[in-house]
């Protein structure tokens, strides 16, 4: 069975995947340790909350759990590349829509030219411009 590289806001994981039709399938364990969520007969949960799964077709597929449903059903966006065995997970729109509203960056490290790292609250207080870009 082929891993799957997640990553999300908190941490990077690999679990087994298995693909199909566009849809990355994993274990209720792999949910667990990719996404912090566990599945239980109440839903998806993780500690004291518990999001109910409406339409099992959207998650469940036999004893294996479409990724990609469990984010939606969440509220986090997500994005597979099958080719690279990858998928990217968002952070909850509850917390995107509240660093939009508070226009507050969210701490991060980033390398220079030289390869030296250097964090967002280095500038604190500072007018900041960051320049992205890819060869793609």
């Amino acid at each position: 069975m082929p891993r799957l590289k997640v990553l999300t806001v908190d941490a990077v994981s690999e679990i087994d995947a298995e693909f199909r039709e566009g849809r990355a399938f994993t274990s209720a364990a792999g949910v667990s340790e990719a996404l912090g969520w566990d599945l239980k007969t109440e839903g998806l949960c993780r500690g004291d909350v518990c999001v109910p799964i409406r339409d099992e077709a959207a998650v469940l597929d036999g004893d294996r759990v479409d990724l990609g449903g469990v984010a939606d059903l969440l509220g986090m966006a997500s994005l597979l590349d099958e080719e690279a065995s990858a998928l990217a997970v968002s952070a909850p729109s509850a917390d995107r829509r509240a660093a939009l509203k508070d226009r507050v960056a969210p701490d991060f490290e980033l390398p220079d030219v030289d390869g030296n790292l250097h964090s967002l609250e280095e500038f604190k207080d500072r007018k900041r411009l960051l320049i992205a870009f890819a060869s793609w």
